[in-house]
């Protein structure tokens, strides 16, 4: 016990421990308790549970997620038990088999999915791309594995503000934004999702974070005055009612701030709504409702309403369990407020999310959820998917508002914002979608790819000809009728090539001549077709002749047979292509380690920043699997690290740059004279190691742009030209693009 725990952690853990068992209250019987205690016990005396990168004390982390999960998400029970017992499962000091006989099958439940998950975590502490997938179906099997691990993340990210290991905790933060901030999002958690968004912000940005939220201080009296000022008057008037209730006034989170003044392109002087009025109404179930909208109108008697911003959460709430109602109004001074009005049964839903949602429901089906994790399921476990695409989607349906649609019978579907008549169509059933021709929205002919609003009535009309087509992909909105679409693709397209290469070996046999599948081979290769299936699929096209394949197969078995002049031919062109590409290669794997060690791997340099040797650069892993070379300042890289940070790969460039040149942009701004122009690319014809590839003027008003592209070896050689090209008398500006 003494070698696993320093004194510090020993009086942290009996507070811990305290504090848990008083917050699970009778929800783990006390015999259970006892269990536990002992198992923990045990493992700590065996000193065999292994720290994490930034050598935190399993035992006490878990206990630390568990009173998260407990006292802010409102789980007890078996699932604090199966967090406290899931390390030592994982350490193999205790079977699955042992915890169903001591705890039941809940307990085992839960664990098994842990353990799963934290496999994926074994050799770091942020998820690898390639496991993406893997971690995802584990969250799909139980929705209280998502939980415990999104309170698990945001127990570390509390934790490592001090830590020294910064590239773990840029990359845990990136990740805690990319993936647990939108599942939280997704699953109701509001103000845990505002916290690791916010502590990702400090992380990633601590001068944007510092400065936001200084600013949020300097402003905070005024603003304490203006919700008084703002809130008297509503007190007043509801008091009168009879309604118990509560006003407070929320400010918003320093990241959806930032996100305004990014979105906005405007100072934090500009943003008008940097905090809401809630209005919580203790109220009866059955009376709720009617109590909202009477608030809803003492508000807006009160303060003139803008229309345009009434989201009505009541009437049909979100596929979370969230109900509100919001409205913004104009309040005094002539600044707009937002006023959410909801009872405390529906607050606490907001706060707490889905645990919360079941323990009013009692059933999970409710909430709309088991919907969204079957289509989750259903795209990862759809093999032939790209896994980029569907992390990506996935990302970006997790954010999604909904829109909520009617079917001609008045069944009510509830889709992502943007969704179109075609993603309605395989919403309901992918036999549907994939005859879908259009649709009546509110009796009126409708396109597939019409969007759809709230409250929109749709019939689908099909046609038994109709088949998906490409372009649908780029209809569509949603990931459930993407992967569909996909995989019908897929499915007619190996039906196509099927049956063109059964008309080959049709029309080989009619000639009587025998199919050799090395000649086949070689003959599609020397038409220019880099896979077999290209060949094929022009073929099922209709973009080639079956008679002229044959003509041209006989002459290619004319070209083999003759191996003497085959033989010289093939040398020469074989000979030059491979020397280029082993010194394209070689060069390439002497300058760039991408991942900490890893050479000769599959990259090119990002056309939008044009990295070169000597840039502080980072890898991105493209779709088809590639990695781009970004530079660091790249106008991409922020967004890319926020949307797609489980696809960045660390970069770094070594070796020499000797014999390898790369493409660069410059642009300079000059006075429009002639002789300026004939001094710059004699000053580039000079340079060693550096050529001019294409030179592009405009003039307007006495001054020139000039767009110059060059090839330059490494950032030292650019910077000493960027340097004489500044001191040309004439010249404003030099700068790279």
């Amino acid at each position: 016990m003494d070698a696993f725990f320093t004194k510090t952690e020993k009086a942290e853990l009996t507070a811990l421990y305290r504090r848990l068992m008083q917050s699970a209250g009778d929800s783990i019987a006390r015999e259970d308790a006892k269990k536990l205690k002992n198992y923990l016990i045990q493992a700590a005396a065996d000193n065999n549970l292994q720290r994490n990168n930034f050598g935190m004390n399993p035992v006490i982390r878990d206990m630390q997620t568990a009173v998260i999960v407990s006292e802010e998400i409102g789980m007890k029970g078996s699932v604090i038990t199966g967090i406290m017992l899931h390390e030592i499962v994982k350490s193999n000091m205790l079977s699955l088999e042992d915890v169903r006989a001591a705890f039941g099958d809940d307990v085992a439940s839960i664990i098994k999915g842990l353990v799963k998950t934290n496999e994926l975590y074994a050799k770091s502490p942020a998820i690898e791309s390639e496991n993406f997938r893997n971690l995802l179906l584990s969250f799909a099997e139980d929705m209280r594995v998502i939980l415990i691990m999104i309170a698990d993340r945001v127990n570390i990210m509390r934790l490592i503000k001090h830590d020294s290991n910064e590239e773990d905790r840029i990359r845990v933060a990136n990740e805690a934004a990319y993936l647990y901030a939108p599942l939280a999002h997704k699953l109701g958690l509001y103000k845990i999702k505002s916290e690791l968004e916010d502590l990702y912000l400090k992380y990633s940005q601590k001068e944007t974070y510092y400065f936001i939220k200084d600013k949020l201080n300097e402003t905070k009296a005024s603003r304490d005055k203006y919700i008084a000022s703002f809130i008297e008057p509503i007190q007043k008037k509801v008091a009168d009612t009879g309604l118990t209730f509560e006003i407070k006034g929320r400010t918003k989170s320093i990241h959806s701030i930032w996100n305004k003044i990014q979105k906005q392109k405007t100072p934090f002087e500009g943003i008008y709504d940097l905090f809401a009025i809630r209005i919580i109404i203790d109220s009866d179930p059955e009376k709720e409702k009617q109590e909202c909208w009477q608030v809803y109108s003492i508000v807006t008697d009160m303060y003139q309403p803008n229309p345009k911003r009434l989201r009505d959460w009541l009437s049909i709430p979100k596929s979370n369990g969230y109900e509100s109602l919001h409205i913004t109004v104009m309040g005094p001074e002539g600044k707009w407020v937002e006023v959410q009005i909801r009872t405390r049964r529906m607050d606490e839903i907001a706060e707490r999310g889905l645990a919360a949602h079941w323990r009013y429901k009692g059933i999970k089906g409710e909430s709309g959820l088991d919907e969204w994790l079957t289509s989750v399921r259903e795209a990862l476990e759809n093999s032939d998917s790209d896994s980029m695409k569907v992390m990506d989607q996935f990302k970006m349906d997790l954010y999604e508002d909904e829109v909520f649609v009617f079917t001609p019978k008045g069944d009510l579907f509830k889709l992502g914002k943007g969704a179109t008549v075609l993603d309605f169509a395989f919403h309901i059933h992918s036999k549907l979608g994939s005859k879908c021709i259009g649709a009546k929205v509110n009796g009126k002919n409708a396109q597939l790819k019409q969007k759809l609003n709230s409250g929109d009535q749709v019939e689908i009309m099909t046609s038994n000809t109709q088949t998906p087509k490409q372009d649908w992909l780029n209809i569509v909105t949603t990931s459930k009728a993407k992967t569909k679409i996909r995989q019908a693709l897929k499915e007619m397209t190996s039906r196509q090539l099927e049956f063109a290469k059964e008309t080959i070996e049709r029309k080989f046999k009619n000639r009587k001549m025998d199919y050799d599948e090395a000649v086949m081979m070689r003959l599609i290769k020397r038409m220019g077709y880099k896979t077999v299936t290209e060949f094929y699929q022009k073929l099922a096209e209709g973009a080639l002749e079956v008679n002229d394949i044959l003509d041209r197969y006989v002459e290619q078995q004319k070209r083999d047979s003759d191996s003497h002049d085959e033989l010289v031919y093939r040398s020469a062109e074989g000979y030059n292509l491979q020397t280029t590409l082993q010194e394209e290669t070689s060069g390439k794997e002497d300058v760039l380690v991408i991942d900490q060690n890893l050479k000769g791997i599959d990259f090119k340099l990002a056309k939008c920043c044009n990295p070169i040797y000597g840039d502080e650069v980072f890898g991105f892993v493209t779709v088809s699997g590639g990695i781009k070379i970004h530079r660091h300042d790249c106008p991409n890289a922020n967004q890319m690290t926020e949307r797609f940070g489980y696809r960045i790969v660390k970069a770094r460039w070594a070796g020499k740059s000797e014999g390898t040149q790369y493409p660069i942009t410059l642009r300079i701004v000059g006075h429009d004279d002639i002789g300026i122009v004939t001094n710059i690319t004699s000053i580039i014809s000079k340079e060693n190691g550096i050529s001019l590839r294409s030179i592009g003027i405009d003039s307007n008003d006495g001054l020139f742009s000039g767009t110059l592209t060059i090839m330059v070896g490494d950032t030292g050689r650019l910077e000493a030209l960027i340097k004489k090209l500044r001191t040309v008398k004439g010249v404003k500006q030099v700068n790279r693009s």
